[in-house]
């Protein structure tokens, strides 16, 4: 009994004993680079090896969205959409890829059916301290199916500039053309490319709060059309390192957009 309490003693001793402030298995008093990152591999003597950070980033983002539609029907068009949006994010290169089904309806008639899938590639160029420049690229790939002959794969370019005023307000602007290569139905749609571009300003109330306010003007993918023109605001909100939501409103200002569109989305990012 007696070589067992001796052995519970050392035992003890030992363990209280241990102290490894940073963690990285290796003790305070044979650790050689104290205060190394909790994700770094360390060696023998506590000093990173490798770090097990990665530039590898993704978010998956669901969202839920209602609009008004009244150009040129006698009832208004209500029509919900739910979306979901996957990224991925390495360094200043992004891929994004969105889908969404709706369900537009009104007294006289109800339709439901997956729109058009939209693959995108962005790029960011750090111009100065306080500027940032987007590119993209993406296809709009046909998986609407529709009579009208707009079936056929669609790119898109665009444009997107960011300036930091100070730390809690930024102004953007932005471009986006669109090669639309449906096939005219004579006699009842003639397709055009489109231009369209929005300008806004953005403000961070809190670290985790973003609200910003925009213009938009786009022109139709139907010639002969007067451009779509609206006004939104858009607000984000970190709800931790990983979990977040964003919340828009937009109203038409011209008679070509949707009277009102909202909608709110929750992301996970990892």
């Amino acid at each position: 009994m007696k070589y067992i309490i001796i052995l519970l003693l050392v035992l003890s001793t030992n363990i209280f004993a241990y102290n490894d402030k940073d963690m990285d298995g290796v003790d305070n008093l044979l650790d050689r680079c104290p205060g190394t990152a909790i994700i770094d591999l360390v060696d023998f003597n506590g000093c990173s090896i490798k770090s097990l950070a990665t530039n590898h980033h993704y978010d998956i983002i669901l969202g839920i969205s209602y609009s008004q539609a009244d150009y040129l029907v006698s009832d208004t068009i209500d029509t919900y959409i739910s979306s979901l949006q996957i990224d991925y994010f390495y360094k200043d290169f992004s891929l994004q890829i969105y889908s969404s089904y709706y369900k537009a309806s009104n007294k006289s008639f109800s339709k439901s059916a997956v729109n058009d899938t939209v693959v995108s590639g962005y790029y960011r160029y750090k111009l100065d301290d306080n500027l940032l420049l987007n590119l993209g690229v993406g296809v709009i790939l046909p998986t609407y199916n529709s009579v009208l002959n707009n079936n056929n794969t669609d790119y898109i370019g665009s444009l997107n500039l960011n300036y930091t005023i100070n730390v809690d307000v930024n102004i953007f602007a932005g471009y986006k053309h669109t090669i639309v290569n449906d096939n005219d139905v004579a006699g009842i749609v003639k397709y055009q490319n489109t231009n369209s571009f929005n300008l806004g300003i953005g403000y961070y109330l809190t670290q985790k709060v973003y609200m910003s306010t925009s213009y938009n003007n786009s022109q139709s993918i139907y010639s002969n059309i007067p451009n779509i023109q609206s006004a939104s605001i858009y607000m984000y909100y970190g709800i931790d390192q990983h979990w977040f939501t964003n919340f828009s409103y937009v109203y038409g200002l011209s008679d070509t957009a949707n009277t009102n569109y909202t909608s709110f989305r929750i992301g996970y990012y990892f």
